[in-house]
């Protein structure tokens, strides 16, 4: 293959940037930039070009790091960072009101009755109040220790000092030791040292903020009702805490209330009953309760209630929090109610003889539920600086533990109620296989009228779920392939050589293509808009090629049939990449199978360092034993798959395959011309 064509292929396979799928063996492996698209050279590199942040600035410049962007849902993320704040004094012990006032110029004031903000001054900062290092210096705060605070939403230091930089005004009340103090700060900045105002007996923390229109737009405002509805759900977390909302009438465009105040003593329990209010639910009453031991580290507290009508829009609903802070992407306390609620209801199944008991899941437990899960742990970890989910494993086991007992005695205190709810969730459970079954049935069904291709060994199982088509290269390759197959779950069909090239081949030429039309004939679908994802015949679709620039090249050509003809099956994430092995390795016994050339040299410098291992290059998958391929590429419990993936410039993509792949060839040209330096380290000439 002419150089030209390696670069193109290899650019290509980037471009369209397959990612790692989970729950797939791990890889080590540089990841190529998703960047590629569109990328030229750039001139000279060298100190001066090194740009050093300080300060806020980093928050200025790459807001999206710090609240997830810089929309309408993170704007509002400010006023929860804020709210955070107040909550973790309320939790702790030291405030029982905050106030949520909202003005008429657009500013929000959050104020609450607690401690106060520190206002001597910090030792590590001379000449800085501790209340203008924690406005202005990232990771300040008091809530890495433990010492302040036991359990607490904010985690970093971030919080407050990431409203300050984005706001264009800040102003900041604290009522401490018998006086008044303030401080005024701009996009980040002290507009001045922080004042002592008088004497006073209040004590607590008022913040008044204004977001950036540089940051956010112009126009961009605080909705009165979301808003509220923030403040409310705070309250609801907390029995122990009053939240009084205030708003100016002239920003009021619905039926938000001008003023409110939010006091929940049952906490989450009212919340459910707000939910489910009106509603037919499955027991009589829901199952709620607070978890909390004397010296143990951790509470817990939920409510739960089942209902056959679905919750407005939803079938169910769960909702989890950790510290206070919504994790709208669940996690870990999500996981341990689910198991506690299942592992529960099979038990209880066992105990009064209901054999079908064992056929639940979780997922027919909380089908129909409203769930709300409330953890207040040490040191929790989240997934990204907004929380919006908890991966600390130590929350999914103080659920189960905090749940079990209470969910054993709920059920046995109330057999009428506990048995409807086992029959209600069984019920679920079987129409889940039922639909499993029809499914089975469908694919069957559809296998008998497809007359499927003669070269194809399909699945011996009916099920979808599971499936998995391998499109290889050639009878000898497919030979190997069919060998090493788990033949219930895994098809195989071999392609002769490289498919025609959809992105510059006329229609009449497409259609009338052999190879083509047995692919989608095994498929089980159609191309184009009567493409139906539901019709595959397949859970994974999965390109499998040698690892060398010609099966480099046929898997670029395949990538765009797929994406031409049928691009919602990408969209779908049903189409993935094989990374066979191009090297083995042994020594005294020992076997590793390297991806390509850098991953044999980080082998030889790494696992056979000062050895001299024997070395062979597989020339294809025709050369593989049946074992080697299965162990290497074809086995879901120690393969390496890649998920190909569209970004969310799908008009960079287009354009790309069009370049690419398209008729013009002075495209092809300029394209290599502007990235041969990125392209030359995998030039196989």
């Amino acid at each position: 293959m002419s150089s030209k064509a390696t670069a193109q292929a290899s650019l290509f396979d980037q471009a369209l940037n397959p990612a790692p799928a989970a729950p797939l063996a791990e890889s080590h492996e540089p990841r190529p930039d998703p960047e590629v698209i569109g990328l030229k050279p750039v001139g000279g590199y060298s100190a001066k070009d090194i740009e050093v942040l300080e300060g806020l600035e980093p928050v200025r410049k790459r807001p999206g790091m710090y609240i997830g962007g810089t929309d309408e849902r993170a704007l509002h993320h400010l006023f929860a960072e804020v709210l955070d704040n107040s909550m973790d004094e309320a939790v702790a012990g030291h405030a029982k009101m905050i106030e949520v006032s909202l003005g008429a110029d657009g500013s929000l004031t959050v104020r609450d009755d607690g401690r106060g903000i520190p206002v001597d001054p910090h030792p590590k900062h001379p000449g800085k109040s501790a209340l203008e290092v924690i406005m202005t210096v990232l990771h300040s705060g008091g809530k890495f220790s433990g010492k302040a605070y036991e359990t607490s939403g904010g985690l970093h230091g971030v919080g407050v000092s990431v409203v300050n930089a984005l706001s264009e005004h800040v102003e900041v009340n604290v009522w401490k030791d018998g006086f008044e103090w303030r401080q005024s700060f701009s996009r980040g900045k002290p507009l001045g040292s922080i004042e002592k105002i008088g004497p006073t007996r209040k004590k607590g923390t008022a913040i008044t903020f204004k977001p950036d229109e540089l940051i956010f737009g112009e126009g961009a405002n605080f909705k009165p009702a979301r808003l509220y509805r923030m403040a409310r759900s705070k309250a609801y977390l907390f029995g122990g805490v009053e939240i009084r909302w205030k708003c100016d009438p002239s920003r009021i465009q619905d039926q938000t209330p001008a003023e409110a105040v939010f006091r929940f003593p049952n906490g989450l329990a009212d919340f459910l009953a707000e939910r489910i209010k009106g509603l037919e639910t499955v027991t009589p009453e829901p199952f709620t309760g607070r978890y909390e031991r004397p010296g143990e580290a951790g509470k817990v507290e939920w409510a739960i209630a089942w209902t056959p009508a679905g919750f407005g829009e939803a079938d169910s609903f769960m909702q989890s929090y950790c510290n206070t802070v919504p994790t709208p992407e669940g996690g870990t306390h999500e996981s341990g109610l689910r198991a506690a609620l299942t592992r529960g209801l099979k038990q209880y199944a066992e105990l009064i003889g209901e054999k079908r008991g064992g056929i639940l899941t979780a997922d027919d437990v909380v089908a129909q539920a409203g769930a709300l899960i409330s953890v207040f742990i040490r040191d929790p970890e989240f997934q990204g600086q907004t929380k919006e989910k908890l991966s600390t494993q130590e929350a999914a086991r103080l659920v189960e533990k905090a749940l079990a007992d209470p969910f054993d005695h709920w059920l046995t205190a109330q057999p009428k109620a506990a048995n409807a709810l086992l029959q209600f969730v069984i019920e679920r459970a079987e129409e889940r296989l039922k639909r499993r079954k029809d499914k089975e049935v469908q694919r069957a069904s559809a296998t008998r009228k497809l007359r499927l291709p003669g070269k194809l060994a399909d699945c011996a199982g009916n099920a979808v779920d599971g499936a998995e088509l391998f499109i290889v290269e050639g009878d000898s390759a497919g030979g190997s392939a069919k060998q090493a197959r788990n033949r219930k779950t895994q098809a195989i069909l071999p392609l002769r050589g490289k498919i025609l090239n959809v992105a510059s081949a006329s229609t009449d030429k497409f259609g009338g293509n052999k190879e083509l039309a047995d692919l989608m004939l095994a498929l089980g679908v159609q191309g184009g808009s009567k493409f139906k994802e539901e019709e595959l015949r397949y859970e994974r679709i999965i390109i499998m090629t040698d690892a060398d620039v010609d099966g480099a090249h046929i898997a670029s050509l395949l990538i765009t049939f797929f994406y031409r003809t049928m691009p919602d099956m990408i969209r779908a994430g049903r189409l993935y990449l094989a990374l066979p092995p191009l090297y083995r390795l042994s020594h005294n016994g020992k076997v590793v199978y390297a991806r390509d050339d850098a991953h044999r040299d980080e082998l030889m410098a790494s696992e056979f360092k000062g050895k001299k291992p024997e070395i062979s290059r597989f020339k294809g998958l025709g050369e593989m034993m049946p074992a080697q391929l299965k162990e290497t590429t074809m086995d879901p419990s120690k393969r390496i798959l890649a998920r190909v993936t569209l970004p969310r410039s799908e008009e960079a993509v287009a354009d790309l395959v069009e370049a690419l792949m398209g008729r013009k060839p002075e495209l092809r040209f300029r394209f290599i011309q502007e990235n041969a330096e990125f392209a030359a380290a995998d030039l196989d000439i």
